[in-house]
């Protein structure tokens, strides 16, 4: 837990270092308190029942109590809403024509990228597929660099070369366009931390969408075989683009898919619930028992992609409903407000500083420049010398540096 909330601390490098929000953001968040209330006043912890998970080849699960410090609530809280503000701005930026191209928006899922990351230590490994923002800020990487990757500037995470779907960080391996691509590649980054004996996991994460896919059956095949320390989550927010589960899939029990492989079913608008899920897939696969499956079950607000208005094949009552019941940033707010672990006026500072640390990243994003033609073939290889790279044609030559 300790790596936890040191990689939390981390993860507020919000702006550039005359602007930095980010290393003090986390003992802010936990000192913020409105002027006429005390440190004394709140409930430092409180332990909350959390929806049992269903269970796959496994004797007993997860823990159905969680315990929240204050500290914790207020650190996931200003994590998820920050992830929820990125991805409107996102939304506005793309109607605008500033973002271009595709761009596939998390809001809703914000409970499974911050449960995952708060069970997990920062040195364990993720890789995901293209609906990737959230796990690009949870893995450390500033409002301003996702935004400006977006933008394709220069200062994006990516240097504006890899766009909605390719972003990177320190044991962060994106970001993949490829339906499913991302779960045999998260698969050998286990068999790394196997081979290195470093005690680290992998987390594999795949939509409902890609759960049909033969190249995911053949990691379980090999994770299996090896007991390999991989987590495979199947994030299931009900529609594979525009289809949904019941119409895709024979079976949409996406947590027993892996048959020989242990499985859970997880709330995954509950972040408490993911967490618990999470620490104890990690401790399972850090035993050396082998690899596991997870479901998440969740909801995006918005369509597959900005193309997509999303209620063609679904209400807006629908998407009302699920905002209004089951919303994860809602339902810690409503946590920590109702067992005194919070006030009113400090969840309202929360949310203008997030506000203005938006719209700075989003100026960031716009006015920053694009990347030189110059710098276009740079890092196609890793620690190579300068070399020649061949443009459109024979005569057209590119320096390629890393």
């Amino acid at each position: 837990m300790q790596n936890m909330l040191t990689l939390i601390s981390n993860v507020f490098r919000l702006g550039n270092a005359s602007k930095n929000v980010g290393a003090q953001t986390v003992s802010e968040g936990a000192r913020m308190v409105a002027s006429t209330r005390s440190f004394a006043d709140f409930t430092p912890q409180a332990s909350f029942d959390v929806k049992k998970c269903e269970l796959h080849r496994l004797d007993e699960g997860p823990s159905e109590t969680a315990v929240l410090t204050r500290e914790q609530g207020l650190q996931y809280y200003r994590i998820m809403q920050t992830m929820r503000r990125m991805e409107l701005k996102a939304d506005q930026l793309y109607k605008q024509k500033i973002i271009r191209g595709f761009c596939h928006l998390y809001d809703g899922q914000e409970a499974c990228a911050m449960g995952i990351e708060a069970g997990i230590n920062p040195t364990d490994h993720l890789i995901t597929a293209y609906r990737a923002h959230g796990y690009t800020f949870t893995r450390g990487v500033s409002v301003r660099e996702i935004l400006a990757e977006l933008t394709g500037r220069r200062g994006g995470v990516a240097k504006g070369k890899g766009g909605s779907m390719h972003m990177y960080a320190k044991h962060f391996y994106g970001g993949n366009g490829i339906v499913g691509a991302q779960v045999p590649l998260g698969a050998g980054v286990a068999l790394a931390c196997q081979y290195q004996g470093n005690n680290q996991v992998c987390v594999a994460l795949y939509g409902d969408g890609a759960a049909n896919q033969g190249q995911i059956f053949e990691s379980f095949n090999m994770a299996a075989l090896w007991k390999l320390p991989c987590i495979f989550i199947c994030e299931n927010n009900k529609f594979g683009m525009g289809t949904s589960v019941e119409r895709s899939s024979a079976s949409t029990d996406y947590f027993k898919r892996g048959d020989y492989i242990p499985g859970i079913k997880v709330d995954g608008m509950d972040v408490l619930c993911v967490r618990e899920a999470i620490k104890f897939a990690a401790d399972y696969c850090r035993a050396g028992k082998g690899p596991i499956v997870m479901e998440l079950e969740t909801y995006r607000y918005h369509g597959h992609s900005m193309s997509d208005p999303g209620v063609s094949y679904r209400s807006r009552e629908e998407i009302q409903e699920v905002r209004s019941k089951s919303d994860p940033i809602t339902m810690l707010k409503e946590r920590m407000l109702s067992n005194n672990m919070a006030s009113v006026e400090e969840i309202k500072e929360i949310d203008v500083e997030i506000r203005k640390v938006i719209e700075d990243a989003a100026q960031f994003a716009i006015s920053d420049p694009e990347p030189p033609l110059d710098e276009l073939c740079n890092h196609i290889f890793a620690n190579n010398p300068p070399m020649e790279v061949r443009g459109t044609n024979p005569w057209v030559k590119l320096k390629s540096v890393s």
